[in-house]
C-alpha cells in the first residue's frame, strides 16, 4: 500500500520554531480571554486576535501562516461562545491576504504591519457587524462600536507584532 505523506515530511517541519509558536499563541489566547475582556473603554474590549492571523501571515507566509491562524481561529471560537466557525474561517482568510500583500506590495517593517494589522482589525468588525445584522437587526451604534473596537485595538496590535517578527528569523 502506498502512502499519501512523503517521507521527507517531517525532516521540513522545524518542531522548535513550532512550539515557539505554539507557546506564542497559547499566551495571546490567555490574554485575549483573560486580560483584554476586563480592560474596556466605552464598554468595548480590544480584540488582538486579527492584528495576530496578520503577523502570523505576514511572517510565515501563505501556507504556515493559514494554518496557525485556523488553529487561533478554532481556539477563538470556542472562547466566544456566540461563533461557531466564524473565526475560524476569518483568521486564516486575514493570514493568508496579509502573506500575499507583504509577499507582493508591501514590506514586513512595522509601519506596514501596522496598516495590514488595521485593516484586519476594520474586516474583522465589519464582518462581525454583518453577522449580527444578518441574524438580529442593524443598528448605527454598531458602526460606533466596531470603529471603537478597532481604535482600541491598535496598541496591543503593535505589541504582538514583535514576538513573531523575531521568531520568523529563527531557521
Amino acid at each position: 500500500m502506498k502512502t499519501v505523506i512523503p517521507k521527507d515530511f517531517l525532516e521540513k517541519i522545524n518542531f522548535g520554531k513550532v512550539g515557539r509558536y505554539a507557546v506564542y499563541l497559547i499566551v495571546v489566547l490567555i490574554l485575549q480571554n483573560i486580560l483584554f475582556t476586563q480592560i474596556r473603554i466605552l464598554g468595548v474590549c480590544p480584540l488582538v486576535l486579527p492584528a495576530v492571523a496578520v503577523a502570523m501571515g505576514m511572517f510565515e507566509g501563505a501556507t504556515w501562516g493559514p494554518v496557525f491562524s485556523m488553529i487561533m481561529g478554532i481556539f477563538a471560537d470556542m472562547a466566544f461562545p456566540e461563533n461557531t466557525v466564524f473565526f475560524t474561517l476569518l483568521f486564516p482568510a486575514l493570514s493568508f491576504a496579509a502573506a500575499f500583500i507583504s509577499n507582493y506590495f508591501i514590506n514586513r517593517r512595522f509601519f506596514a504591519y501596522m496598516g495590514a494589522a488595521t485593516a484586519g482589525l476594520l474586516i474583522t468588525a465589519a464582518a462581525q457587524i454583518l453577522k449580527t445584522s444578518a441574524s438580529d437587526s442593524f443598528s448605527p451604534v454598531m458602526i460606533t462600536t466596531g470603529l471603537l473596537q478597532t481604535l482600541w485595538s491598535l496598541p496591543f496590535a503593535a505589541l504582538v507584532y514583535f514576538p513573531p517578527s523575531r521568531m520568523s528569523r529563527f531557521e
